[in-house]
């Protein structure tokens, strides 16, 4: 929510692992059109501005929005790094990346604690490196809801 007045009033946001869909309904009661992605939709409330896209992203099939752009794109507390270069193409010129998850550490804290479920140090950072311009990043412990390591970034295409 801190990064929301970054998301233009007229642009199309992409909700990806949206599970209960709180950034889609954030987003839709703020006006913008939304796409929530997930395996499971079943826990996301039906909502006129909120297209539903019921996809596993983690078996290998292509990515579901082949030839799509956003005006923005939120993730939490999900990573599956072979989609990051389909996620970061689906973001049109001048869109906006949220992203925030666990990193190396949090396994101090509980799950997740496999590394290919853990960004590494600064990999955020990497991950966007000449493609997008970086308004804010962090990467510490948080201590609500729970103790855990993350790493967040607010990023605008270039």
């Amino acid at each position: 929510m801190q990064w929301a007045g970054l998301v233009p009033p007229d642009a199309t946001v992409l909700d990806l692992a949206t599970g209960a869909g709180r950034n889609a309904l954030f987003f839709a009661a703020r006006g913008h059109k939304v796409t929530a992605v997930d395996i499971d939709l079943s826990r996301l409330p039906d909502s006129e501005h909120v297209e539903r896209v019921q996809a596993d992203l983690e078996n290998g099939t292509l990515w579901p929005l082949a030839g799509r752009r956003f005006g923005a794109a939120t993730v939490t507390k999900y990573l599956h790094r072979p989609l990051m270069p389909d996620l970061l193409d689906a973001i049109e010129p001048g869109g906006v990346l949220l992203y925030e998850t666990f990193m190396d550490g949090n396994q101090c804290f509980g799950r997740p604690s496999r590394p290919e479920h853990l960004l590494n140090d600064g990999e955020l950072l990497d991950l966007v490196r000449g493609k997008f311009s970086v308004i804010a990043y962090e990467a510490r412990l948080i201590s609500e809801p729970t103790m855990a390591m993350v790493q967040r970034i607010a990023a605008r295409r270039l």
